[in-house]
């Protein structure tokens, strides 16, 4: 597949090197394009991951990460990138996006997906049905003195987190999801959500090693929350997180999120990025209370065999009588079932 002097293909083994360092040094370029989210998606994820490598005179000029979902429960997708909250093309020029997106459009039509979705943080096809009002993401500079930012943040969201700390709540980093894997499926399931499967953590963190950390909030000994957050240049991305069922009362969350705020600002960390939340949600707006303001996300698609845009949001109303019924289900029967459901909600 060419444009001009552009050659387009799929990346091989062992270019994962090249395709990340294009990645380390293209401003447009997040977390969510590097080469160890194909092993995710394959390995942890059971997917195929057809990522696009765009190259001019033997060099990197752009790549553009894909993953194919086949369910029968919620059709056929081709994303960028399936699990992430941000993707599309990362290029050097306009020719080398325009290249990629050419052919992850073929590949759309020649699979006979339902869509080819590129999650983009800027409005690339405005011709593109789309949803634009639909996601906004969180992000803002933090400053090297803690003190700085806490007073960045709303009186009201500052005494939640002293009430946190007053409860005795402490942190601590592990190196591995052993007691982050319980508290998240257990906050997952009391919100109506299919768990993950826990071998797409060991994943995650066998692929991206100390770019992956795990902050564990405990009160007398015991897991009460825990968030695995993601590190790409001077940025960092609280990512999956979540509480058991007593952390609203101990403020578990609000301790949890301020001490990781701490702990980045001290090692040298600018930017925190609060990531993705439905518009004028209760995430959206406790995002609002740390002094964060929203931007608009635009997830564009190229249909295919879809007469319309997919919509397999939680706030969905086909899917209420379902989250009802997932609520009560045992943790233990949702963590034997929800991977097989949660696999296929890229």
């Amino acid at each position: 597949m060419a444009n001009s002097d552009l050659t387009v293909r799929e990346l091989e083994a062992g270019e994962e090197a090249r395709w990340d360092a294009f990645v380390a040094r293209c401003p447009e370029a997040t977390f969510f394009h590097r080469a160890g989210w194909k092993r995710v998606l394959e390995q942890g994820l059971g997917h195929r991951a057809p990522f696009l490598l765009a190259e001019r005179d033997g060099e990197v000029a752009g790549v553009l990460p894909l993953g194919h979902i086949r369910s029968w429960l919620f059709g056929r997708s081709l994303t960028s990138t399936p699990f992430c909250v941000y993707g599309g093309a990362a290029a050097d020029s306009e020719g080398a996006r325009s290249a990629l997106e050419d052919a992850a459009r073929r590949m759309a039509e020649t699979r006979k997906v339902d869509a080819l979705e590129l999650r983009h943080r800027e409005a690339r096809h405005p011709d593109w049905p789309a949803k634009r009002d639909h996601y906004a993401t969180f992000r803002r500079e933090i400053e090297p003195d803690p003190d700085a930012n806490y007073n960045r943040i709303r009186r009201k969201q500052r005494a939640e987190i002293r009430k946190g700390i007053a409860n005795g709540l402490y942190a601590e980093v592990d190196s591995d999801p052993e007691r982050f894997y319980p508290v998240f499926a257990e906050s997952v399931r009391n919100l109506g959500t299919p768990v993950f499967p826990k071998g797409y953590f060991q994943t995650l963190k066998a692929v991206f090693g100390e770019d992956c950390e795990m902050l564990t909030i405990l009160h007398e000994g015991r897991p009460v929350s825990a968030v695995m957050s993601f590190y790409f240049r001077d940025e960092v991305l609280p990512y999956h997180g979540g509480g058991i069922a007593e952390a609203r009362d101990l403020r578990a969350g609000d301790f949890m999120y301020w001490e990781l705020m701490r702990r980045s600002a001290e090692r040298g960390i600018r930017i925190f990025d609060f990531g993705r939340s439905k518009v004028d949600t209760g995430a959206y707006h406790f995002k609002r209370h740390w002094g964060f303001e929203p931007e608009p996300l635009h997830y564009e698609y190229h249909l295919v065999r879809a007469s319309e845009v997919p919509d397999l949001s939680p706030a969905n109303p086909k899917y209420q009588a379902f989250i009802g019924a997932w609520k009560r289900l045992p943790v233990g029967v949702s963590r034997l079932v929800g991977p097989w459901l949660a696999r296929s909600l890229g």
